[in-house]
């Protein structure tokens, strides 16, 4: 009896696959997102959420500020710690390639996520969790002209992004007349901006913003302070519960649901499952763009205060 249990025992050993000890995986998280950016929070709570889940150590790293070279140099250190797995965020292909291809080159599977679905194939990663910047601008461009919308501002928080300007590429695509207003991530910044185009351009009806809380929420203020809520057409992407309840209440068209927590939490869990069984995706993954209007937002606000939408 006891050499049939030593045979089943046997038998099962080889059947099964090779399982890696949750302390042997090290999943490490780089991204543009900068510190005070609540998207990035939310795409944090992501990665957090999935190390749990699987049993597996992450790591989330970004820069202070939207600098490319700072990122490189984070990736680059990120490599040298030989992760499991490598996330990235790839917000320009040309000053950040070589960094990620160095990790390619090293055996250390990589994911990218939120923007660069263009470059990610081209530098050895596995797939990209996100959304077709073009494509989502295109269609918040398209709504806001069935609107009416006839003149418009693309309010662009960061300028060199080139998902963010893709986005504003894709809402002139889609609506017709638009001027971008460069901006930093500043909400003093950004709302002194937007009302000072609105008191230069008094025919402008559209505001297209590219962030719910950098720049969404201050392109609100400044329409408010003209005088104009309600008679502006405005749109963001992505969300936050005061942009949220404003498009509740019929102050804000709609925000852009890219659902960045997706963007966090699928790629960990994709790479642990890598790590542990060679299990992956046969293709990218595209978690939006999903329009959230009126209808819609009453019941996402909740979520998005809990850093979850």
């Amino acid at each position: 009896m006891r050499s049939l249990f030593k045979s089943i025992a046997l038998v099962l050993a080889i059947a099964s696959p090779t399982v890696m000890a949750a302390d042997d995986i090290n999943i490490i998280v780089v991204s543009h997102g900068q510190a005070n950016d609540p998207f990035w929070t939310v795409v944090k709570n992501g990665v957090e959420a999935a190390g749990k889940d699987m049993s597996v150590k992450v790591d989330y790293r970004a820069p202070e500020t939207f600098n490319m070279v700072e990122m490189s140099a984070l990736i680059d250190a990120a490599v040298n710690q030989e992760p499991a797995g490598l996330i990235v965020s790839i917000p320009d292909a040309q000053a950040l390639g070589a960094s990620i291809e160095k990790a390619v080159k090293a055996g250390i599977p990589v994911i990218s996520m939120n923007s660069g679905v263009e470059a990610s194939a081209k530098l050895g990663a596995l797939l990209h969790v996100g959304q077709e910047e073009l494509v989502a601008g295109r269609k918040a461009g398209e709504k806001l002209k069935e609107m009416g919308g006839k003149k418009g501002l693309c309010v662009n928080q960061e300028v060199g992004n080139v998902a963010l300007d893709q986005r504003c590429q894709g809402f002139k695509e889609g609506f017709g007349e638009v001027e971008v207003i460069p901006t930093s991530n500043d909400p003093a910044d950004v709302k002194a901006k937007v009302r000072a185009a609105l008191e230069k351009a008094t025919d402008v009806d559209t505001i297209l913003a590219l962030g719910a809380s950098t720049a969404g929420e201050p392109t609100l203020a400044a329409i408010e302070e003209v005088g104009k809520t309600g008679k502006i057409h405005v749109g963001t992407f992505d969300m936050s519960a005061n942009f949220l309840k404003a498009v509740a209440e019929g102050k804000a068209a709609f925000c852009i649901d890219q659902q960045q927590y997706l963007q966090g939490y699928l790629p960990v869990t994709f790479l642990a499952n890598y790590a542990r069984f060679g299990l992956m995706p046969g293709g990218n993954v595209p978690s939006g763009p999903n329009l959230v209007t009126k209808d819609k937002a009453a019941q996402v606000v909740e979520l998005s205060a809990k850093g979850i939408r």
